[in-house]
């Protein structure tokens, strides 16, 4: 299935896009040139390119600042915000699970050096805290709170990805657990960022979060499908690519722990010393959907799915009751409505 852009995303292009390379510009020079490189501003040497990564983190801040009834643009500083902090775990996640390439091409770390790369992707991080800090709406230090508290939630998430590579006994329990913090928790405060720093009720900012964070569930468990059978074109890495580097992704996960003939037999393979590639790879892949990972992971992810749309549902219900507390509640704006639901069916409905 191939999907369709959502115009909504035309809104990074117009105010975070801007504001993005502003903030980047402010950088060291080294921390900049790596930081653009790894944007897609330009090339190795500097030379511009054009290029940028489609924002749709920032696109959904944008949006729950129009969830709450003010312009997008005062949900820029927000949307700036999460896409720095989206960026600087990128950088480090190449580094520590060796990626090569990013985005279809070369993965900053190996064409400027582990330490670059870094250290750019700190740069990221403390310009994401200086863009909220900057803003003048009141409730910022409340947004600022929340990014930093999503920031320590990613890095345990993070550790416990690399953790799960020392062990033979990952539950799927403890990987849907680590895809909450590590992917879901930055969908989460997206989804919910723009709306705060508009000062929208308490469980407008609530029902966006969920929305959030199980759409960045379902995201994760369409990444996991992608990283076995996705295509190059499609996801920038090699085929198989997950397989190939023995990562606990929740189909494998499932596969192993399915209790099934061919999870003994991917155990075997999968824990055994040796490179995978040729047909262990293809075998490894094979035995996976035996086991029932992938058939699995599709229907975890179209039920989140359906869980992150029925929380738009939730809002609308709020607002025709009457108001218990004084707090008047407004229904989502319809073309709102409708860039959430096209977003959402965009992040989880990739070309595979």
């Amino acid at each position: 299935m191939t999907v369709t852009l959502p115009e909504s995303l035309e809104s990074v292009r117009t105010l975070v896009e801007p504001a993005l390379r502003d903030a980047v510009d402010r950088l060291d020079p080294r921390s900049r040139l790596v930081s653009g490189y790894h944007l897609g501003y330009w090339s190795a040497d500097g030379t511009p390119t054009g290029g940028g990564g489609k924002g749709m983190r920032g696109a959904f801040a944008l949006l729950s600042a129009r969830a709450a009834g003010a312009p997008a643009s005062r949900g820029t500083p927000a949307a700036v915000a999460i896409e720095l902090v989206h960026n600087y775990s990128l950088l480090h996640d190449d580094v520590m699970d060796r990626d090569v390439e990013r985005r279809h091409r070369r993965a900053a770390w190996t064409v400027y050096g582990e330490a670059d790369a870094i250290l750019a992707g700190d740069a990221l991080l403390g310009l994401a805290f200086e863009v909220l800090g900057g803003s003048a709406e009141p409730t910022a230090p409340w947004v600022l709170r929340t990014v930093a508290v999503t920031v320590r939630r990613l890095v345990a998430g993070q550790n416990a990805d690399l953790g799960f590579e020392r062990r033979a006994d990952v539950t799927l329990s403890e990987c849907l657990d680590m895809v909450r913090a590590k992917t879901a928790a930055l969908f989460a405060c997206a989804c919910s960022a723009g709306a705060m720093l508009c000062d929208a009720p308490s469980d407008l900012t609530l029902r966006l979060a969920r929305y959030g964070e199980h759409l960045g569930i379902a995201f994760q468990l369409v990444d996991d499908l992608l990283g076995i059978w996705g295509t190059t074109e499609v996801t920038g890495k090699p085929v198989l690519h997950d397989l190939q580097s023995r990562k606990k992704s929740i189909p494998v996960v499932y596969a192993l722990n399915s209790g099934v003939t061919a999870a003994d037999r991917l155990r075997e393979l999968y824990l055994t010393a040796g490179e995978l590639d040729g047909e262990r790879l293809a075998l490894a892949a094979k035995l996976v959907e035996e086991a029932g990972g992938r058939e699995w992971t599709e229907r975890e992810a179209a039920r989140r799915l359906d869980l992150a749309l029925a929380q738009l549902d939730e809002i609308d219900a709020l607002a025709a009751r009457a108001p218990e507390d004084g707090v008047t509640r407004r229904a989502l704006p319809a073309d709102v409505r409708a860039d959430l639901v096209d977003l959402a069916h965009f992040v989880t409905g990739r070309d595979r």
